[in-house]
């Protein structure tokens, strides 16, 4: 019966898997995406790019503590914060960081954006909501009807949130450091220009999915 009405599986089964992880999701957070994915591969890269050296890395929004938990265990050596304005999510992600053995690698911190942050950090990585309005209603009912709908929506043009984040990001950005941002499908250039505006001089880059679509703002700061 509520299959038939709509209800996602992942809700309906209580977990969902992404990379190799396995996640506990209700209808408290979204439920993770194969396209997020591709943000974990391409953190872990830059950082090993680095030396895998201990860095400290922001999860901004990290609702289910995917993307957080991902690296967590990809990089061992790393200080993870998962930040999120929801107790609810974050109680959410502390029993997955549990479930998946990386609750020990993780800083769960309550508030907005990067508020809570103690201090500066050298990668920040956030799926942000980026639905506009408008998109919203479009959506299939498995999405608008179960998932939360702060989670998706971000004003007029869906970049409210992602606007907030890179106008306030710099001070919290050690120099060298980069930013990468999960986006929606059309929004490549739009982001792009609001990147170049908050990090004048950086090097911004739009990376696409496996299905040409643009998918990861790649934000890289001078040192």
């Amino acid at each position: 019966m509520r299959r038939a009405q709509h209800e996602p599986v992942a809700y309906l089964v209580g977990h969902r898997g992404f990379l190799e992880l396995d996640l506990l999701v209700d209808r408290r957070v979204l439920i993770p995406r194969p396209e997020t994915e591709l943000l974990v591969e391409r953190a872990v890269a830059w950082v090993r790019g680095h030396g895998d050296a201990r860095l400290c890395i922001a999860d901004v929004g990290t609702g289910s503590g995917a993307i957080a938990i991902g690296l967590a265990v990809a990089l061992p050596r790393a200080q993870i914060y998962a930040l999120d304005r929801s107790p609810d999510a974050l109680e959410v992600a502390r029993l997955n960081a549990a479930r998946n053995g990386a609750a020990e690698r993780i800083a769960f911190l309550c508030g907005d954006l990067l508020a809570p942050l103690p201090g500066p950090v050298e990668l920040i990585v956030a799926n942000l909501p980026y639905v506009a309005e408008d998109e919203y209603a479009e959506l299939a009912p498995g999405i608008r009807d179960y998932e939360p709908r702060a989670a998706l929506v971000a004003g007029a043009d869906g970049l409210d949130a992602i606007r907030r984040l890179l106008h306030t990001a710099r001070p919290h950005l050690r120099a060298g450091g980069a930013l990468l941002l999960e986006i929606g499908a059309t929004q490549g250039a739009a982001v792009s220009e609001l990147a170049a505006r908050a990090f004048p001089g950086a090097r911004i880059e739009v990376i696409p999915d496996y299905g040409g679509r643009d998918r990861i703002l790649e934000i890289r700061t001078n040192k």
